[in-house]
C-alpha cells in the first residue's frame, strides 16, 4: 500500500508544471504573451488563453507554455530579422564616421591642391608674364594629373612629375629662341638632355621625391578609408544562420513563452549566444587591426615640416625657383644643348620675354596656410582616435550587443534566464572566431564552413594594408585591379540619405519600448553564424560509387 502511494505522488510530481513560476492548482493565464505578440505585429488567432503543455516546442525548454509551434517559428524569424537590423545600424554608425573623416580629409586635401594651383596662376602670370601665358598648359596639365592620381585614375605619377620637368625645359627654350626655327625633333632632343644638363639643379628631384610620398600616403589613405566602409557594409549585410537564429529565439524570447517576461539573460549566456553568431565576423579582427594599425602610421605623415600642408602649397615656389635658376644659368645651358643637339639655323634673335624676366630677379610666391593653418592639425588626430577606437570593433560586437541586455545587479547570476530558467549559468565563455564556437554550448555551428562572403573582406583587408604599407615607403600604389567595386571613387562610403550624422561610431541603441522583449527593463539580443549540411545528392553518389566498386 505505501509502495502504492509513493508511486502515485511520484506521476503526480512529473506531471506539474515545469516552471518554478507556476502553481500546481491552475494552468496561469497567458494574457502578457497575447498583449506582446499582438504588438510585435502578430493575429491572436490561435494564441493559448492559458497555459498548454509544451511538447510540440522545437525551440523552448518543453515545460508548460504559452507558445504555439506556430508563434515560436514566428518569433524565431522575429529575433533574426531584428539582429540583423541592430548589426545593420552598428555598420551604418561605422561607415557614418568613416565617411565623415574622408570628407573632411578629401575635402581639405582637394582644398589645398586648387589653392596651390591658383598660387601658381596668380604669381607667375604678373612675374613672367608672356612667357607663362603661353605655356600655362604645361602647369594645367600638371595640376589636373595630380588630381586623377589622388582620385584613384591609373595615372603613373613618376612619369608625370619627370614629362612636367622636360615640357618646362622645351618650352622655356623654345621661349628663349622663339625667333629661330626649331622643330619638334630638335626640342625633343633638348628635353632628352635634362638628366645629364641638370637645367633646374637638384629642385625636380627635391620635389618629385616629397610630391611622390604625399600623393602617395594620401591616395593611399583614402583608399583605405573606403575600403573600410565597403568592408563594413558587406559584413552587416551577411545573413545570420538557422542555427544563430534558433538560439537568438531561445536566448530572447522563450521567457515569454514560460511566462517569464521579466528575465533577462546570463550575462555568460548571452555572451556565448552572440560570440557563436558573430563567429565569422570576429576572424576579422586581425586583418582588420593591422589595417587600421596602418592608416594611423600613413596618417602621423600629413603633418609636420613634410606634411601635406607644406607640400602642396611649396609646389609653387619650386617651380618657380626652378624657372629662375635656368634663367640665371642661360648662356651655359644653351652651349651644352647646341654642343648635344647642333646649332640653331641663324635668323637673328629680338629681345626676349625672357631677358625681362631676368631683370626682375627671383619671384616669391605667397604659400601661407591662412586661416587654415590648424586644419590638418585637428584632422590627424581625430582620424586618429576613430581608427583606434575602431580597432576591436568585430570582436568587441557581442559583449556591445549583449551589455545592456543581460541582468544585472544583486542576486542577477541566480535569477537571470540560461535557457532553461532563472537560475545560474555554468557553462565557460567561448573565445573569438569561429574556431574557438567548436564546444560552444548555445549555437551550433560547423566550424570548417567559414562564410564565404566574410572571407572575401579579409583578403581586401589584406590587400589594403600591404598598399598601405607600400605608400609608408613611397611606393607607387595602383588601384585598379581592386576586386568588387572598392576603387577611388569612394564607393566604401554610405549616402547622406543612409548615414546618420554621427561622426564616431554609435552601437545599436536599445531602447526600443515598442518591440521590448523584456518589459518593463528589458531589451533585444541578436547574432550570425553559418552551417551548411551535405545535399541528399552526395549521399547518392557516394552510395553509386559503392556499387560500382563490387
Amino acid at each position: 500500500m505505501v509502495s502504492l502511494v509513493i508511486v502515485a505522488l511520484a506521476l503526480g510530481s512529473l506531471a506539474a508544471p515545469g516552471s518554478g513560476d507556476k502553481s500546481f492548482s491552475k494552468a496561469r493565464s497567458c494574457s502578457d504573451i497575447r498583449l506582446f505578440y499582438d504588438g510585435k505585429g502578430f493575429p491572436l488567432d490561435g494564441v493559448p488563453q492559458s497555459e498548454i503543455s509544451g511538447e510540440h516546442l522545437r525551440i523552448c525548454p518543453q515545460g508548460y507554455t504559452c507558445c504555439t509551434s506556430d508563434m515560436e517559428d514566428n518569433l524565431a524569424v522575429l529575433s533574426r530579422r531584428e539582429t540583423e537590423g541592430l548589426l545593420k545600424e552598428a555598420g551604418r554608425s561605422v561607415q557614418t564616421s568613416l565617411t565623415s573623416h574622408y570628407k573632411a580629409f578629401d575635402g581639405y586635401f582637394m582644398d589645398l591642391l586648387n589653392r596651390s594651383a591658383i598660387n601658381l596662376h596668380e604669381t607667375l602670370t604678373s612675374a613672367l608674364g608672356p612667357v607663362y601665358s603661353q605655356n600655362s598648359q604645361v602647369f594645367s596639365d600638371l595640376y589636373a594629373d595630380l588630381r586623377l592620381y589622388y582620385r584613384g585614375s591609373n595615372v603613373n605619377l613618376e612619369e608625370v612629375l619627370n614629362e612636367f620637368w622636360a615640357k618646362l625645359l622645351e618650352r622655356l627654350f623654345y621661349q628663349e629662341h622663339r625667333e629661330r626655327s626649331i622643330g619638334d625633333d630638335y626640342l625633343e632632343c633638348v628635353s632628352k638632355q635634362i638628366e645629364t644638363l641638370l637645367p633646374f639643379r637638384d629642385i625636380p628631384r627635391v620635389t618629385n621625391m616629397m610630391v611622390t610620398h604625399t600623393f602617395v600616403a594620401a591616395r593611399s589613405f583614402v583608399q583605405g578609408l573606403v575600403v573600410g566602409g565597403e568592408v563594413v557594409r558587406k559584413v552587416s549585410q551577411v545573413q545570420l544562420s538557422q542555427e544563430c537564429m534558433r538560439s537568438m529565439m531561445k536566448m530572447t524570447y522563450c521567457p515569454h513563452c514560460r511566462g517569464m517576461a521579466s528575465a533577462r539573460p546570463c550575462p555568460n549566456y548571452c555572451r556565448n549566444v552572440l560570440k557563436g553568431c558573430l563567429a565569422n565576423q570576429a576572424d576579422l579582427n586581425t586583418e582588420w587591426r593591422h589595417l587600421t594599425e596602418t592608416m594611423m602610421w600613413v596618417a602621423d605623415r600629413f603633418d609636420g615640416p613634410a606634411g601635406v600642408d607644406s607640400v602642396l602649397l611649396s609646389l609653387p615656389s619650386r617651380i618657380s625657383e626652378a624657372i629662375y635658376t635656368m634663367m640665371t644659368n642661360i648662356e651655359t645651358i644653351n652651349n651644352k644643348l647646341f654642343q648635344s643637339c647642333g646649332s640653331l639655323r641663324e635668323g637673328g634673335t629680338s629681345s626676349t620675354d625672357v631677358s625681362d624676366i631676368m631683370k626682375k630677379g627671383r619671384v616669391t610666391v605667397e604659400d601661407t596656410l591662412g586661416s587654415s593653418s590648424t586644419r590638418m592639425d585637428t584632422l590627424v588626430p581625430e582620424v586618429t582616435a576613430l581608427l583606434r577606437e575602431l580597432q576591436t570593433y568585430w570582436v568587441s560586437l557581442p559583449n556591445v550587443l549583449c551589455n545592456d541586455r543581460v541582468a544585472t545587479g544583486t542576486g542577477a547570476e541566480e535569477k537571470c534566464w540560461n535557457g532553461m530558467n532563472r537560475a545560474r549559468y555554468l557553462p565557460e565563455v567561448m573565445g573569438d572566431g569561429l574556431a574557438s564556437q567548436i564546444n560552444n554550448p548555445e549555437v551550433d555551428i560547423d566550424i570548417t564552413k567559414p562564410d564565404i562572403t566574410i572571407r572575401q573582406q579579409i583578403m581586401q583587408l589584406k590587400i589594403m594594408t600591404h598598399r598601405l604599407k607600400n605608400a609608408l615607403n613611397g611606393q607607387d600604389v595602383d588601384f585598379q585591379d581592386t576586386s568588387d567595386d572598392v576603387s577611388g571613387s569612394g564607393s566604401g562610403m554610405c549616402s547622406d540619405s543612409s548615414c546618420s550624422r554621427s561622426t564616431r561610431p554609435a552601437f545599436p541603441s536599445t531602447d526600443q519600448p515598442v518591440n521590448n522583449p523584456y518589459p518593463p527593463e528589458g531589451g533585444k539580443v541578436k547574432g550570425a553564424a553559418d552551417r551548411s549540411l551535405p545535399s541528399p545528392t552526395l549521399y547518392l553518389l557516394l552510395l553509386l560509387m559503392v556499387l560500382l566498386r563490387r
